[in-house]
């Protein structure tokens, strides 16, 4: 439905500069957005490579399972359908971790990983468990703390100041992860589950 509604506003949108005359401004738009494009993702490249680096010196190093044993207790309060020695844990955190620092395409490994991890112990393969649910909850709106892909792409438009947003974004994304554990506690406890 979504790429029928934007098939529509682009068809629009080209009907509309071609009988107003302005069609080779679609072009020249096209040909100009198709650039930026890939200059912003070569650009993104480096703070990405830079994040995912640390992220695996992190690991290597052993930061992470000590970070996974701090957060362990909280964590299985959120997951209490999980096995205390689940391998999920892992790739839970590092996923957690990632969307921390604003890394979204980082995080996507980790959550396959934990999503593959929470499918061994769903007792129903066909559905989704209520692990799985509450990993997809949390992955979705969890808290960031340094939007570095945010701040990679201010800096590229020329942001005089691309770390100004920090705070709007821990406050915003604290918000909706806290919206979004209790609105996933309050469905498992209906739903006794």
């Amino acid at each position: 439905m979504v790429n029928l509604i934007w098939l529509l506003m682009l068809l629009v949108g080209i009907i509309t500069a071609a009988l107003t005359g302005n069609i080779d401004q679609v072009t020249e738009s096209a040909l100009k957005a198709a650039e930026l494009g890939i200059e912003v993702a070569i650009q993104l490249m480096g703070v990405m490579s830079l994040w995912l680096g640390l992220m695996h010196i992190a690991e290597k190093a052993g930061l992470i399972q000590s970070l996974a044993k701090i957060c362990s207790p909280a964590i299985r309060k959120i997951f209490p359908s999980l096995k205390k020695d689940s391998p999920a844990f892992g790739p839970i955190i590092m996923n957690l971790c990632a969307n921390l620092l604003g890394l979204g395409n980082a995080a996507t490994p980790f959550g396959l990983k934990a999503m593959q991890e929470l499918q061994k112990e769903n007792p129903v393969p066909d559905t989704a468990s209520p692990a799985m649910i509450t990993f997809l909850a949390l992955n979705t709106s969890c808290i960031t703390i340094v939007p570095a892909t945010i701040i990679g792409v201010r800096m590229k438009a020329g942001s005089v100041n691309p770390t100004e947003i920090i705070g709007t974004t821990i406050f915003a994304t604290a918000c909706a992860m806290t919206a979004a554990i209790i609105v996933d506690y309050l469905f498992r406890k209906r739903n006794r589950v």
